[in-house]
Order: structure tokens, then sequence, then C-alpha cells
């Protein structure tokens, strides 16, 4: 483990770009009551960045995958992005933490970047296991097809298991909501944080071991709630994927982001 005066500091944000207020904890969550009380998602990729390097992590979902799930978008990632001042077609680094549709949907807009990746994710995503249409549903064959055109062109570097980026920042393969699902440690300001993704959907799956509803490995994701409070300072250092409490518990990025970017590399708001 590197020194602290060895690693890199990064801020940290989550940019808003979906919202879908019609779901329900029956459709969230494996073990709830009541089964039909309202439980909306909130849909993010996240920017970690710093004066030398700027990496985003997934890269959501466009108005054609709005349209085919019903899920309203809000503004395209890349929209939301370009008021930080991002350019996502100059983006050089992109975590992929799995090939769900709203985390790998946006790839095209990427155009400069190559990609980090799980090996697990693209053999799951390739392989077999799609061939059962109740798998393929998080997927578009589309979009995985895209990333497959990046291995072509030398613009996906994959990784097998827990890698540092950098020093300060590594990836960290969990599995169990997808079979390659990794999550993202980061060093900060406030010290270790780890962005979730969907290794977490909400506060409530690790906090009280209630496990999201999709899942390809019960195990894996259960374990990997126990793995992310490892690597986190705390499980308040740990950013869930989806949950709409991120956007009340943390400071919009500048006053004219209210609702649509959250830093997250301090202290949440408690109350």
């Amino acid at each position: 483990m590197p020194r602290s005066e060895e690693r890199e500091l990064f801020e940290v944000f989550a940019v808003k770009y979906a919202h879908n207020a019609e779901r329900t904890r029956n459709g969230n969550m494996l073990y709830t009551d009541p089964h039909d009380a309202p439980m909306p998602l909130d849909y993010f990729v996240w920017v970690i960045r710093n004066e030398h390097r700027t990496y985003v992590v997934d890269t959501g979902f466009g108005h054609v995958a709005s349209a085919k799930r019903g899920t309203p978008l809000l503004r395209t990632p890349a929209e939301g992005l370009a008021l930080m001042g991002i350019d996502a077609a100059t983006v050089q680094n992109v975590i992929i933490s799995h090939l769900h549709y709203d985390h790998a949907g946006g790839v095209s807009e990427f155009p400069a970047a190559t990609f980090i990746l799980q090996d697990t994710e693209m053999s799951y995503a390739t392989g077999r296991c799609m061939c059962f249409p109740a798998i393929q549903r998080p997927f578009e064959v589309d979009d995985v097809c895209e990333m497959v055109r990046k291995v072509y062109t030398n613009k996906v570097r994959f990784v097998d298991g827990d890698q540092e980026l950098v020093p300060g920042l590594s990836v960290h393969r969990i599995g169990g909501h997808s079979a390659g699902l990794m999550c993202v440690r980061v060093w900060t300001q406030r010290g270790w944080m780890v962005v979730a993704s969907d290794c977490a959907h909400f506060y409530e799956n690790f906090r009280d071991r209630n496990p999201f509803v999709i899942v390809y490995n019960l195990g894996d994701m259960m374990n990997g709630y126990t793995t992310m409070e490892l690597l986190a300072d705390s499980p308040d250092h740990i950013i869930p994927g989806h949950d709409p409490l991120v956007m009340s518990l943390y400071p919009p990025a500048s006053p004219d982001l209210e609702g649509i970017v959250a830093r997250l590399d301090v202290d949440p708001q408690l109350g």
C-alpha cells in the first residue's frame, strides 16, 4: 500500500442523468415488505479527477435505451459531463463497472477513451449465459457489440480481479449483480472512498444486508458488501449506484448544478 504522500488525491462527483419514479420495493429488493412501496431509482455516472487526470466511471444510456426501457432521460451522460466542463469526446480513461445497459450504453460518446473492464465481465456478456433471456435482460446486445469493437481497435484495458490504476485509485472485482462487476476505490480529502456503482444500488443493500433483486451470484453480492466496507474508511464512504439519497446527502458541485452533480469527496450531510 503506497504511503499517503505517494497517493494522488482525487475529487469525486456523481452526475445524475436519469430518474425512474415508478419503481417499487419489489422491483428492487430481494427481501421486502411492503412489496408495492415506492422506491425510485436515480441513474448516475461518476467523475474522479485531479489536476493531472480525469476518469469517468460508466457511460450510462441514451435516447434509444430510454425509449425502449421506458426510463425517462433527464440528459445524456455526455450532456451532464459538459455541465462540468468535461468534453466526453476527449476523455481518455473510462472505467466500465459492468456491461448492463444503464452503465455501458454511451460508449460511442467517448471516442478517445480507453475502457477499463474486467475479463470476467466480457466473458459473461458474450458467453453461454446470454443464451437465457432472463439473464440477457439487463444487457443490450448493441452495447456489448460496441465494446467488442473497442477490443478490436485496442481501446480496452482488461483487468483480472483487483488492480491499482494509479496510486490512490484502484478497481476491485465484486461480482454478484453481474459476473464481472467491480467497484472503484479512490483516495480523497476525506480518506478512502468506494464508488460502488451496482455493487450496491442503495444504502439499504449494504447497511441491512438486503440484496438487490437482479443477481447472478447471491453469495458474491453479499460478500461484496463486506469487501467494500473493508476498502472504505467507513460505511459512509461508500457511494451506492442508484440511491436518490446521494443527491440529498452531498452538496452540489456548484450552485447552478443543484440536483444534477453532487460532490462526494466531502462529508455527507447526515442531519
